[in-house]
């Protein structure tokens, strides 16, 4: 698992501080990582992976996704968490892969009743290094920067810092999670807002012109 975590009490000392769990999701290595906001203070709390890659059974592997991210909200107690929605390639079966993984933890949050935020790929990377493309080197890089990040405590694994930046993205955002219409508290209020999501897509049919209606009357 590889985790890099402070010492911290389960209850928060401050009430007014946010804590912010971001997930990178992934069906071999799934990234963590949770900031502390203190006004314009952000500190990291912890970052890690989950290492599925000797778990043959793609079941069994989705109940450890559950069974340690529940592990990681019960320990830090987040009061929002920020996925990384899935990145649509060609691989259909990489996708639903993929979308598996990313179900498990918002399960997890959703237990426990935290609201959940999604992001972009592309917006994640834009937000932390003002480049879409950016590599996960670089990422890896500002993240060490912005949250101070020592040597030593950085991971072999990006899936971890990729975590972070989602984390902080959110916290970029302004932390606006209760206006969001991606942020939700159950199943429903889940695929009802992705459900408004692929309505919004899809063209909207233009009504008829009054003078084209007024011939059609005649004839």
């Amino acid at each position: 698992m590889n985790p890099t975590i402070p010492e911290r009490q389960h209850v928060k000392a401050n009430p007014a501080e946010k804590i912010i769990l971001g997930i990178d999701p992934g069906t071999n290595v799934m990234g963590y990582g949770v900031i502390k906001v203190s006004g314009k203070k952000v500190d990291m709390l912890a970052m890690g992976v989950i290492d599925l890659r000797k778990v043959g059974d793609v079941y069994l592997k989705l109940g450890r996704i559950h069974d340690r991210i529940l592990s990681i909200i019960e320990t830090f107690l987040p009061d929002e968490v920020a996925i990384e929605a899935p990145f649509f390639g060609k691989n259909v079966q990489s996708m639903l892969k993929l979308g598996r993984a990313q179900g498990v933890a918002i399960a997890a949050a959703i237990q426990h009743d935290i609201p959940i935020c999604e992001y972009a790929p592309l917006k994640v990377k834009m937000a932390i290094t003002g480049n879409g493309n950016a590599a996960k080197e670089q990422v890896a890089g500002m993240m060490q920067r912005l949250l101070k990040i020592s040597d030593k405590s950085m991971l072999p694994y990006m899936d971890a810092t990729d975590a972070l930046a989602v984390a902080y993205c959110h916290y970029m955002q302004g932390g606006k999670v209760a206006l969001q219409e991606k942020s939700n508290r159950s199943w429903a209020s889940f695929a009802k807002a992705h459900s408004r999501s692929k309505d919004a897509k899809s063209p909207t049919p233009t009504a008829p012109n009054e003078k084209l209606k007024q011939l059609l009357k005649k004839h």
